[in-house]
């Protein structure tokens, strides 16, 4: 396999300043893989014209180690087309060359941190080839679980004065803020959310509650008085595990439980990790308000609103709230399923110890469902109350989601597509699922991971029958049953008793 590289990857690994710290797992995997690692011509040109002569002397000699790209392919029409209606400068037209060589199909794939080549990919219809430091590394994990030792990857909470604050995780912020150590070291006694990776941090984040009387003055504009959860520092190095949706549900979570009226974040853009944060939590519902100066430059204010009502037409940008014009259905979950997929639903006959949040499935907010139900009217917005299968006493219902979109793939290979990172079932189990039944192909829900009920054993089936959301055992779910909001408030209100 031909791996492409951009210009902006050579820069990243070759620098003898660490730009972005996602480049050394890039490097051991495209080795672990034994990819052939490609530059192109145009990025020669490019490293060349660096002021520094010393640096150029450098690069010249690093890049021995890398393919160099004898002769460019041509320009293809299609390529020319989208070129000639995206591209402005002389730097774009030889991004461009870079992407002509992937449609020419003469490499494999491109790796680049470049938005506007990745706007190009998916106007061309070649985004599936072209990835993100982070999208990289996260294929390779999920193609490749033999070779990850996902025990020694787990987010927990510790205290300040456990953490290593030598390690070289935290250079980034000593140099976006000054006194980083110092404030750091006062917070000793305080709580974060950490995540290490063979013994070396990778994530973290604290966070912060703040009341009405607190002063925005050093913002612009000041934000008005509020309860808010403030994100107080934030940052996720790329590993391929989608830690940043998980670190977005404790955040989300610790705002139900704080019961904020908004989240805010002040971040800078300089850095490419910073920038895929921002992306993120655009994602999720934050919007830019306003900046706030700093001795060492101009942070961004980002604001996420934090109360009902739900928007069920873009549920991301309102959760985890329901609303209660959805409808409401019940599915059930096989045991050897559920937990993988809903780590926070864990039943108190199961051990942690065996569902560390250490996969792409098990992080992700954004999950996926896979059925034969002959039910298939679900609708963006929608409730989903996950029923784990066990018998009269065992069956119990543990998790609500959110219905994003459902999709009906044509093929295997588009099932594959719509479920990478985001289900527990291997693709063994997904292609046993494909072929079950001839003239009935599964289908795909696309979901959000909302809740994990507090007591699910408060409502079993028997209770289930007992307070009348199913006349009898027989009525236990097999596929979607769709159930009334009166059903689903007494449910809810036995889970939370």
């Amino acid at each position: 396999m031909r791996a492409l590289l951009d210009t902006n990857i050579i820069i990243h690994r070759e620098t003898s300043r660490l730009i972005n710290q996602n480049i050394g797992m890039l490097f051991y995997w495209l080795d672990k893989m034994k990819y052939q690692k490609y530059v192109h011509p145009v990025t020669i040109v490019e490293l060349q014209r660096h002021t520094d002569e010393q640096v150029v002397k450098t690069m010249a000699v690093k890049l021995q180690s890398y393919h160099v790209m004898k002769v460019s392919a041509p320009l293809h029409n299609d390529v020319k087309k989208v070129s000639s209606t995206i591209d402005t400068t002389d730097n774009d037209n030889n991004d461009t060359l870079l992407l002509n060589e992937v449609y020419s199909k003469r490499v494999d794939f491109l790796i680049t941190e470049d938005k506007k080549i990745h706007t190009k990919a998916k106007h061309l219809g070649i985004a599936y080839f072209v990835f993100y430091i982070e999208q990289f590394i996260e294929k390779a994990v999920r193609e490749n679980p033999e070779l990850v030792d996902y025990k020694t990857l787990a987010v927990k909470k510790e205290y300040f004065g456990n953490i290593n604050l030598q390690s070289s995780f935290f250079d980034s912020f000593r140099c976006d803020y000054q006194g980083f150590d110092q404030w750091f070291n006062r917070k000793s006694e305080e709580i974060a959310y950490v995540c290490s990776y063979e013994g070396e941090i990778n994530s973290f984040l604290f966070l912060k509650k703040e009341g009405k009387e607190e002063d925005y003055s050093d913002i612009q504009p000041p934000l008005p008085p509020k309860e808010r959860l403030k994100i107080g520092t934030f940052k996720v190095t790329a590993n391929g595990f989608k830690l940043g949706e998980r670190f977005l549900k404790i955040i989300f979570d610790n705002a139900l439980k704080q019961k904020v009226e908004e989240i805010y974040v002040t971040i800078f853009d300089k850095r490419d990790e910073q920038k895929r944060l921002i992306e993120l939590m655009e994602i999720w519902g934050f919007k830019k308000w306003g900046v706030k100066e700093t001795p060492t430059g101009i942070e961004n204010v980002y604001v996420r609103p934090f109360e009902k009502p739900a928007d069920r037409t873009q549920p991301r940008l309102t959760f985890p709230f329901l609303s209660s014009d959805s409808d409401v259905f019940v599915v059930p979950i096989y045991p050897e399923y559920h937990t993988e997929l809903f780590p926070d639903s864990i039943l108190q006959t199961e051990s942690p110890l065996d569902f560390v949040e250490n996969q792409p499935h098990r992080n992700a907010i954004r999950k996926a469902y896979i059925s034969n139900s002959i039910e298939r009217n679900l609708k963006t917005g929608d409730i989903i109350l996950f029923y784990r299968t066990g018998g009269y006493y065992k069956s119990v219902i543990t998790t609500i989601g959110i219905v994003e979109n459902t999709k009906q793939p044509a093929t295997f290979e588009e099932i594959k597509a719509i479920c990478k990172k985001r289900t527990a079932l291997s693709e063994a189990q997904l292609a046993e699922y494909w072929n079950r039944y001839d003239k009935r192909k599964p289908f795909v829900v696309n979901f959000l991971y909302a809740y994990s009920l507090p007591n699910p054993f408060k409502v079993n089936l028997k209770k289930l029958i007992d307070i009348g959301v199913f006349a009898s055992i027989d009525e236990a779910p097999r596929g979607f049953q769709k159930l009334s909001w009166e059903s689903f408030v007494k449910i809810y209100k036995e889970a939370y008793k």
